[in-house]
Formats: structure tokens, sequence, C-alpha cells
């Protein structure tokens, strides 16, 4: 994804502010594995159940993980797909090594 419009700058900081707290990236890293029951994340984050829902509130609002609900209990799954957009966005905003290619501006 190559942040060209607005929209794309507001999505690209709504994934990374999603991942920029330790516990939701540890959320993430332990969905890597497959789809996880919220009394697992827990143990995962070291959180209780409220403080944890927060976490997976955060991730559920930009797409990074879905939930389904079985009986009383609600499974997590990461989504691939939004994990392929972060990486994209963080390939485009790779820094350009073609020589020659610095920007000459008011000072150069």
């Amino acid at each position: 994804m190559i942040i060209a419009t607005e929209c794309d700058v507001l999505r690209a900081a709504s994934l990374f502010h999603a991942l920029s707290d330790p516990a939701r990236v540890a959320i993430v890293a332990s969905l890597r594995g497959g789809e996880q029951c919220v009394c697992d994340l827990m143990m995962v984050v070291g959180a209780a159940q409220s403080r944890l829902s927060y976490h997976l509130k955060v991730l559920k609002e930009v797409g990074l993980v879905s939930d389904r609900r079985e009986g009383r209990w609600s499974y997590y799954t990461l989504e691939r797909s939004v994990i392929d957009e972060a990486a994209g966005v963080l390939a485009g905003l790779r820094p350009s090594t073609r020589e020659g290619s610095a920007v000459v501006g008011c000072c150069g």
C-alpha cells in the first residue's frame, strides 16, 4: 500500500496506533498460531478480562482481529489480509535506495 491520500495516511495511523501497545502486539503474536479463546489470551497478556477486552476492541476496530462466539466464550482470529496491509504500508515507507534520489528543497 502506497500512502497517497489523506485517507491512506489516516488508515496507516490507525493500524499502527492499534499496534502501539505491547499487550496488543503480544495478542497479535499469540494469534499467529491460530484461533484462541479469550481465556487463553488473558494468560498471554496477563491482564484482567476487562483490560483484555479493551485491547481486543482496539484490534477489532481496525480489522486486525475478528471474533466468533461459541456459547459463553469468544474466540479470536488474526486477519491476515490486514496484517498484509500493514506490511504494505511499511514497505511503501521504505527509504529509496536509488542514487541521486535526494530531494532538493529550499535549502539545497
